[in-house]
């Protein structure tokens, strides 16, 4: 169903130059062109031009444009009614990211608005520019110049993501597999982590793999043998062909070998593994760029390189000066980058280099160079992100960094995400709860983890406590639907994974590529008695968890409270067919009416009230 798009009361645009009113006062002393609402406005169009009034007949080019005479003029100080920016249909190329600080909050209790006027994702911010002058090459492959001063890490054809030129080539578009397979170099290496040993056929020696430069192949690699817990995307630094062994440039969040059990992996970023449609490759050296389409031409095909890894970053300066009072309706956001390198996490606690009362949690977050999403808040209060269609990212949809509290994100549509589709990261145990308070509701989020399929999930909250999480969807993940995890050293009253309250939630097509995991997922939530129910389930439905036949861990679960994972309360929840337990707990939760137990009854599920709402503004029917 296609909501109607809320019309705001707006006034006339200013000119630049030009005083506003504010309620009865008057700022800079001139008296603007006024509605009935007395609410100032400004706008902004792909065709617009920075040095026009910014009026509806004369907008703006840029967001920033329309910022910075906000931020100059103090026009968001003493607010009698919201400030709003609004953008015309059509693409604002982003050419870099887009940051709000502090000096751009709202005041008074009213909020400055960035929206899509036109309807919900009628306004794009778009962190790419489209490749063309195309010639053939060889083998169905074109190639074309790219005029770049930096590489870039994923490709997007006709708004799909491409993939990197790699071996084994994969089955389809929406799995990962199929995988090559690490064996054991010698008895006394199992626990390496920086070299990965092939049986004889697996690789060909002929492979240029560009060793010893700056732009090598890579693997990526479900690190820790057996287990299939993280993926790293790890730069390969030679091969050893005489040996059988590929040395890496970085070390893998767990080793090649477990149980003397292989990591599943396969080869990628190299011009001589570009055999397949759709695959791509980057020549850094030569600024060229190879791709096989579909079809075997190029006509009509719109190609998009990314040129930033964020489009929105939100920040206040410091926990104590919140960026607060902003929302964003309607946008659309699109075609970020990924990275060179990615590994989930520092390996041991205290790696970050930081002191701090419990160290561990350093091996559940991500490393410091790896905080982003498309959109970022740090130090943030009272922020809304509303009605979004944000898609096509390389890392995480939207991450929200340590402290942030009462941010609301609604009516959105997330979809072909590289990581997280959204990661609440909350501050460190024992040092003060910074993230609570936080809405999530009303969300579609499809294809999460298409680059980091390891730890994927489609909502993850860390450390964070009193959200209302509501009417979500999550569909197609290689490992999670929806995760809150703590750490289970923490004493009580030190960690804040507690009072969320989770309902309507359904969580399809979950644990695609992975094991030893839940559709629902929590980890070192509570591990200590009397175990008070701190945190709600209810109403939620999990299809079938069934993973790739090549997963070697142990089995897919509907909902699993790992390390502890204690003093919930779980109602009405209904779970799809698994390879192990439908629910997997220690005996320390709350459980009322299950169909993994004996006297579930179906008549209780609100089955019409799970997933988005009536209302949501995009057409996701049929999906």
């Amino acid at each position: 169903m296609i909501a109607v798009w809320p019309q705001r009361s707006l006034a006339v645009g200013l000119a630049l130059g030009v005083g506003l009113v504010i309620g009865a006062g008057s700022a800079l002393g001139v008296t603007p062109e006024k509605e009935a609402a007395d609410c100032p406005s400004f706008w902004v169009a792909p065709d617009g031009d920075d040095k026009a009034p910014g009026t509806k007949s004369k907008p703006w080019r840029t967001v920033e444009q329309a910022r910075d005479t906000i931020r100059a003029r103090g026009l968001n100080r003493q607010l009698s009614c919201d400030l709003v920016v609004n953008l015309k249909a059509g693409t604002y190329q982003v050419a870099k990211t887009i940051g709000f600080d502090d000096r751009d909050s709202g005041s008074n209790g009213h909020q400055v608005v960035y929206r899509s006027a036109d309807g919900p994702g009628k306004a794009v911010l778009e962190a790419a520019q489209e490749v063309t002058g195309w010639t053939p090459y060889k083998d169905g492959i074109f190639k074309a110049k790219v005029d770049i001063d930096q590489p870039f890490y994923t490709l997007y054809v006709d708004g799909e993501r491409a993939t990197t030129a790699r071996y084994p080539n994969r089955r389809s578009d929406v799995e990962w597999a199929p995988y090559l397979e690490s064996v054991l170099i010698e008895p006394e290496k199992e626990a390496v982590r920086d070299q990965v040993g092939y049986t004889d056929g697996d690789w060909n020696e002929t492979w240029n793999l560009n060793s010893y430069t700056d732009w090598p192949a890579q693997l990526m690699i479900w690190s820790g043998g057996s287990w299939s817990w993280f993926t790293d995307t790890v730069p390969i630094k030679n091969a050893d062909w005489k040996d059988n062994k590929v040395i890496l440039d970085y070390w893998t969040r767990y080793a090649m070998i477990n149980s003397r059990a292989g990591s599943r992996y396969f080869v990628q970023n190299s011009l001589d593994l570009l055999d397949a449609e759709d695959e791509y490759y980057l020549d850094w050296a030569t600024k060229e760029l190879y791709y096989k389409p579909r079809g075997g031409t190029m006509d009509g095909k719109r190609v998009l390189r990314p040129t930033q890894t964020e489009v929105l970053s939100l920040a206040g300066a410091s926990p104590t000066r919140r960026l607060q009072d902003i929302a964003f309706e309607g946008l659309g956001i699109t075609s970020t980058d990924f990275m060179q390198w990615y590994r989930s996490g520092w390996i041991s606690a205290g790696d970050s280099g930081q002191k701090h009362k419990y160290p561990e949690y350093d091996r559940q977050i991500e490393m410091t160079r790896n905080r982003f999403g498309a959109v970022t808040l740090t130090n943030t209060r009272n922020i809304g992100l509303s009605g979004l269609h944000l898609r096509d990212t390389g890392y995480h949809g939207v991450y929200l960094n340590a402290a942030n509290d009462h941010v609301k994100i609604s009516d959105s549509l997330l979809e072909n995400i590289g990581a997280d589709g959204i990661k609440v990261e909350g501050g460190y145990p024992g040092e003060g709860d910074v993230a609570h308070h936080n809405t999530f509701t009303n969300l579609y989020i499809d294809h999460i983890g298409e680059l980091v399929p390891g730890d994927a999930a489609g909502l993850e909250l860390m450390d964070t406590s009193n959200n209302e999480i509501s009417h979500i969807v999550v569909k197609h993940s290689a490992r999670y639907g929806i995760s809150l995890e703590a750490r289970p050293e923490v004493k009580d009253g030190e960690g804040y994974a507690l009072n969320n309250n989770f309902s309507y939630i359904r969580l399809e097509e979950t644990g695609l590529d992975s094991g030893d995991m839940g559709a629902f997922y929590t980890y070192g939530v509570d591990n200590q008695e009397p175990h008070p129910i701190q945190n709600t389930v209810k109403q939620m439905v999990i299809t079938d968890v069934i993973p790739d036949a090549s997963m070697p861990d142990s089995g897919t679960r509907g909902v699993h409270m790992d390390a502890g994972g204690c003093g919930f309360s779980f109602a009405d929840i209904e779970v799809g067919q698994v390879t192990d337990d439908k629910y997997q707990s220690y005996q320390c939760n709350q459980v009322t009416n299950a169909n993994w137990a004996e006297g579930f009854d179906a008549s209780k599920m609100e089955y019409d009230k799970i997933g988005v709402l009536p209302t949501f503004p995009y057409d996701v029917a049929g999906r």
